[in-house]
């Protein structure tokens, strides 16, 4: 099989560079709004419009409130307060009208959010479900675990944050910038310019941003895959003393991640120094030309009509910062949805198979379909003469297969064998020769190019993939243990298996002894793919586990490997009840586990050399010769 590709594998980047591709990942985001969201969605709005206007609405009645009650009270020898207090009441009633907008949409988008979130991760999960194996062969799973955790907190905080904020912040500057038009048009044209020179400081400084913060997304994915490579793999570390070169991999992607982490977040954090700065500038030119036009008498500015004036242009100038401030955040959290839009768009497995595997029983001589759990199978096929039933033996017939992982480089070259029912078909050879490949295609885990893979006489492509997976027990080298109980793991073989079948299946392997010692039995929770158990209990447990699925074929990928002598005797006993009267093919590196198989085949450089059982490889003194009498074991 092909590497795993690791750290060398660049992440998805962001392709989104235009304003038509941030425009159609927007609009694919909002998609996944439901409808009450929709409807939550419209109060929302709704809610920012009052809040803005509120603000604004307070702004204006400043001039109110100092031209019409402050000013003539100043001249009044009793002053009656009653006109002032009734108007402070009035702009508290206002002031709270708007705290109480902000809070409820502020509260809405935290609940539109985190369910439009639960919604795309349900279709990330469920689509990743459907993704061909060669997916995960290319991608590093700390890659792909990034697209779930930083890439869609970043989602979170431009739904729940960022967008609420930009568009308050832009129906805060239309009404605003109304307001100080009908205030006064001399004033306003200063602020305009004043923006305008925001809007080039903040132009320079959030496309720099924003560049940076797309590398860190891409680099923060490579960091994470590493990490999770290296823990993966931490024994193998340790024992080839391999520590310092992976410490110095890691401080080189550390130090690009830092490097464009650094980038971002420095443009960021000087962003609204800068943007403040320009806004006290125009506050004090603001101040100092609007005084100069009430001394002149130009425009009727009042001493109010100033002060709601600064108002205005501070609530102006606010929103128009916090816009461009909010750039790099959802630029940054276009990018993560892009990486998450591109795992959805991963070409999902392609199964045109129409045949089904379904439960038989004879009767009258003829097979019967049955919705009862029966140990006959066959495969159901609708032809136009009608519905066909196949019994299925476990016939599997290689015919001139040629394949490669990527066209240029070839693994298979023109294998033709041949599995009957009830034999068990041993394969060695070489790391590379080609024995894993082959059983990934009888899965069709990858589709061959060339030739044919016949399953019972019916062309495998034209099988249900779910279904031929089915009728396929697989023990691989690698264990792979879930977190739950060991009843559970064992059952993940067959949902619908009782007690007496998982126990039955562990006694098969060998298994039921060691889980009765644990400390809850077959209740004892494993968590961390079972790190509390051995090597080879693990193996057990997974052998069990195919036991309990019962299934007519079986493919062992070394499956005693990780197992002591004196354990693989009785688990090789064991495992011979349990292939008795199935197909199974077995991949061996070790020769003397293989002695009792039917057939062995013998491959080098992705071709079959030798075929025959032990006794008549032996006597033809050819490869298999060399291999079992060198006193050497393959790797």
């Amino acid at each position: 099989m092909p590497p795993m590709g690791g750290r060398h594998v660049r992440p998805g980047q962001f392709a989104g560079g235009g304003p038509q591709d941030a425009g159609r990942t927007v609009k694919r985001l909002f998609s996944y709004l439901t409808g009450m969201d929709r409807v939550r969605f419209a109060v929302v709005l709704v809610c920012i419009v009052l809040s803005a206007l509120a603000g604004v609405v307070s702004s204006l009645f400043m001039e109110v409130l100092i031209d019409e009650y402050i000013t003539p009270l100043l001249g009044m020898e009793y002053p009656v307060f009653t006109g002032l207090l009734t108007a402070i009441f009035f702009m508290a009633v206002i002031y709270a009208a708007g705290v109480a907008a902000t809070f409820v949409y502020t509260r809405l988008m935290v609940v539109i959010a985190q369910g439009m979130l639960k919604k795309i991760r349900d279709r990330m999960f469920s689509h990743m479900q459907k993704l061909p194996v060669s997916y995960f062969d290319t991608h590093t799973f700390g890659d792909v675990m990034s697209r779930y955790t930083n890439d869609t907190d970043t989602l979170r905080q431009m739904i729940s944050q960022s967008i609420p904020q930009v568009f308050s912040s832009v129906v805060t500057i239309v009404v605003v910038f109304a307001a100080m038009v009908y205030t006064s048009g001399h004033l306003t044209i200063l602020v305009l310019f004043m923006v305008g020179v925001l809007f080039f400081v903040t132009k320079y400084i959030g496309t720099k941003s924003a560049t940076y913060f797309i590398r860190q997304q891409e680099s923060l994915g490579v960091v994470n895959g590493y990490i999770e490579e290296i823990m993966g793999g931490q024994k193998v570390v340790k024992v080839f003393c391999h520590e310092g070169t992976a410490k110095a991999e890691f401080d080189a992607m550390n130090t690009e991640l830092c490097g464009h982490a650094t980038s971002a977040n420095t443009f960021a954090n000087i962003f609204m120094p800068v943007v403040a700065n320009i806004g006290n500038i125009q506050y004090v030119l603001v101040a100092i030309l609007g005084g100069a036009l009430a001394l002149l008498g130009v425009g009727g500015l009042t001493l109010g009509a100033i002060a709601a004036f600064l108002l205005l242009s501070r609530s102006f100038m606010m929103p128009v910062s916090q816009v461009s401030q909010q750039i790099s955040a959802v630029v940054m959290a276009l990018a993560g949805a892009e990486r998450i839009f591109q795992l959805m768009d991963e070409p999902v497995e392609d199964d045109a198979g129409t045949v089904r595997l379904v439960n038989v029983r004879r009767e009258e001589g003829g097979l019967v379909e049955t919705l009862d759990e029966t140990t006959l199978w066959a495969w159901k096929e609708e032809t136009e003469s009608g519905t066909v039933y196949t019994e299925l033996k476990g016939d599997v017939r290689f015919s001139q297969v040629s394949f490669g992982y990527t066209p240029e480089k070839e693994v298979l070259h023109d294998v033709s064998l041949y599995a009957k029912p009830g034999q068990k078909v041993a394969f060695v050879g070489a790391t590379g020769a080609g024995k894993t490949t082959i059983t990934n295609l009888i899965n069709r885990f990858y589709d061959i190019y060339a030739g044919k893979i016949l399953y019972d006489g019916i062309d495998v492509t034209r099988i249900k993939k779910s279904d031929l997976r089915w009728s396929l027990g697989m023990v691989l080298q690698d264990t792979n243990l879930f977190t739950g109980t060991v009843m559970e793991n064992i059952r993940y073989g067959k949902l619908n298996a009782t007690d007496e079948d998982v126990y039955a299946a562990a006694k098969l392997a060998n298994a039921d002894e060691f889980i009765r010692m644990l400390p809850d039995g077959y209740a004892t929770m494993l968590e961390g793919d079972g790190g509390s158990l051995s090597q080879g209990q693990r193996q057990l447990l997974s052998i069990a586990r195919a036991a309990v699925a019962n299934p007519p074929v079986m493919i062992l990928d070394e499956a005693t490997s990780s197992i002591d002598t004196r354990t693989e005797a009785i688990v090789q006993a064991g495992m011979d009840s349990l292939m008795r009267g199935r197909t199974v093919f077995v991949i061996a590196h070790r020769l003397s586990t293989i002695h009792n198989a039917d057939v062995i085949l013998v491959l080098e450089n992705g071709r079959v050399i030798e075929r025959g059982n032990h006794e008549t490889l032996i006597a033809q003194k050819g490869k298999y010769y060399q291999l079992y009498t060198g006193a050497f074991e393959l790797e």
